[in-house]
Order: structure tokens, then C-alpha cells, then sequence
């Protein structure tokens, strides 16, 4: 079953176009790739998913909510069926790894001190983290930071996770065990959209593949080399860079 589709539609900044004719669909507990090279469109298409940038052309839809009908008092409520991470992890530094967990929670309704605890202890659990509650995040190593980052996205059952480049600032080895995690995320039926310009996982680790790419987006099914429509089948494969993500605290700014 789709939980996120675009139909013939146009990715805006402001007044410049972006992408066009884009149409995808992605469904429940599937893992995609998104690749580019800097400025190929990939932040903005899902800036346009969360509803940071508004769809205006075309059709698009994520978790139910009509990109193009959308209220902004609804963006809140489609903001918690989504998980949002970034390359960055925007951890607040004045409070430790729970009181990070605990604020995204709170800002998005959450009031029962129990539930609140037991979720916490869930989460951190699921990513591979526990005994770190009390810790500030600067006592962590950066793999750890996204996986609490990545923690903080699951704390209310996100149908998607939209991670934009998670591994961008992380050594080989850890952006493969983080990678790795969102890929088991997946398979309990949360789809998970996730931009990168790391050649070597999308090796290492092949899944589907949507590549924006001249204005354009294509997509590959899963080992299928990430080719751009001007070089012939047997060139070489893209080896995408990505642009910096935008500034994310307990949930994303409009802009």
C-alpha cells in the first residue's frame, strides 16, 4: 500500500522551479535512496514532503494528507506521523539524551510522566542505546548522536522517516551501522526516504534508488546503477554530493 505519492508535480523554491513532472510513489516499509548532485532538487522535494516548501502543481500526498489541500493547522498533526532526521542531529546541548527525547515529546502533546519514561526507554532501546539517558550529548561519539537523533524521530510511530544525508558527518563504518538501522526500521512497516551522496552505500547496501537529476526525477529498483539520462548504459554511475540540510529543532520551521 502507497504511503507517499507525487503525481505529475512541480517542486518549487520560492518562485524557481526546481523539479518537474515528478511522479513516484513510495510504499508502507519500503527503503529509498535519494541521490543528486548539490542542488539537483533532493532537500527541496522533501522540504515539499513536510510541508517546509508547498506543493502549488501536480498532485502529492504523504500519510493521507493532500500536499495540495493542506491547512497549515493541519501541518503539526502530519508532522507527527513523521519522523525527521538530519545530518546534523540537532541535539539540544544543554540537556541530556532523555530531556532531548522528552522536549520533541512534549511539543508534540505527549503529558503522561509514565508513558513519557517508558517510551523513552523504548526508543533508545531500539536504536541500539541504553544507559544513556542521563548522559549530555557532547559526552557521545557522533554515531550515537544520530542514533538518538534517529531515536527522537520514532518516538511517535512515524509512518515515514525522512532522513536528509544522516551519515553526512559520520566515518565509513558508522554511517553503515547507522544506515543499517534504518534499513531494520523499514522492515516494521515504516517507510524510510533517505538523501545521501555516499557512493559507497548505495554499493554496499543497494536498495531503490530516485535520482533527481536535470530538473527531473527517475527511479531504479533496488542494485540497479544510478545512471543520468545523458550518459549511455555503459558510463559511468552518478556520484551524487547533496546540499546542506535546513535548521530542525523539536520539529521543522516553515519557512
Amino acid at each position: 500500500m502507497s504511503i507517499l505519492q507525487f503525481t505529475n508535480a512541480s517542486i518549487y523554491q520560492r518562485e524557481h522551479l526546481v523539479l518537474s513532472e515528478v511522479t513516484i510513489t513510495v510504499n508502507e516499509g519500503e527503503f529509498v535512496y535519494l541521490v543528486g548532485k548539490t542542488g539537483a532538487g533532493k532537500s527541496s522535494l522533501l522540504k515539499t514532503l513536510y510541508c517546509d516548501l508547498p506543493l502549488t502543481e501536480g498532485e502529492g500526498s504523504i500519510v493521507e494528507y493532500n500536499l495540495r489541500k493542506i491547512k497549515t493547522k493541519e501541518i503539526p498533526y502530519l508532522r507527527r506521523k513523521l519522523g525527521i532526521v538530519f545530518q546534523d542531529f540537532q541535539l539540544l546541548t544543554d540537556r541530556s539524551v532523555a530531556q532531548n527525547l522528552i522536549f520533541a515529546m512534549k511539543a508534540t502533546g505527549w503529558k503522561d510522566k509514565k508513558e513519557i519514561a517508558a517510551k523513552v526507554e523504548e526508543v533508545l532501546r531500539k536504536v541500539g542505546l541504553t544507559d544513556i539517558g542521563d548522559t549530555m550529548p557532547y559526552q557521545i561519539s557522533g554515531g550515537e548522536q544520530q542514533r538518538v537523533a534517529i531515536a527522537r524521530a520514532l518516538v511517535n510511530h512515524p509512518q515515514v522517516i525522512l532522513a536528509d544525508e544522516p551519515t553526512g558527518n559520520l566515518d565509513p563504518q558508522i554511517s553503515e551501522d547507522i544506515v543499517r538501522l534504518l534499513k531494520e526500521i523499514s522492515t516494521g512497516g515504516t517507510a524510510v526516504i533517505m538523501a545521501t551522496h555516499d557512493s559507497n552505500i548505495l554499493s554496499k547496501l543497494p536498495s531503490r534508488t530516485i535520482t533527481c537529476e536535470g530538473g527531473k526525477v527517475l527511479s531504479q529498483g533496488e542494485g540497479v546503477p544510478i545512471v543520468p539520462p545523458s550518459v549511455p548504459a555503459s558510463g559511468p554511475t552518478l556520484s551524487p554530493a547533496d546540499q546542506s540540510p535546513p535548521h530542525q529543532g523539536a520539529s521543522p520551521s516553515q519557512t
